[in-house]
């Protein structure tokens, strides 16, 4: 499947031939779930539901089981991955004077097959 490059945070892609860029395979998903985590809820008309609102946390105290929960809870949520086995979840806090934390998700591509991982800062632009 296609879908035009776009990492959030970020504009769309010129590809070497001057027409949008475009994403295939685990690219499509990783964009899927980073999307997906830091979209605040409320913010997508069509679906008032999507989005896990991972920047709410930025400017808090750690709060990593609260974020792994959110986490958990999206990625359950993502049709484009897999959830047998079940993804993985590891919400660290690197400093716990400003309260940053990363979260490492390991999960499995529900059309290839393939297990991938992506680390996920709330309020990082990736």
């Amino acid at each position: 499947m296609l879908d035009i490059s776009l990492a959030w945070g970020g504009d769309l892609c010129i590809s070497s031939t001057g027409d949008i860029a475009v994403v295939t395979g685990q690219d499509v998903t990783n964009q899927r779930i980073y999307r997906r985590l830091l979209t605040n809820p409320g913010d997508y008309l069509w679906n008032i539901g999507y989005g896990g609102g991972l920047a709410q946390y930025v400017g808090r105290p750690a709060m990593p089981s609260a974020i792994e929960a959110v986490i958990r809870d999206q990625i359950g949520q993502e049709a484009s991955v897999a959830q047998i086995p079940v993804p993985a979840v590891s919400v660290l806090t690197t400093d716990m004077a400003d309260g940053y934390v990363v979260a490492t998700i390991t999960y499995t591509d529900a059309a290839s097959g393939l297990t991938a991982q992506l680390l996920v800062s709330p309020g990082a632009q990736t």
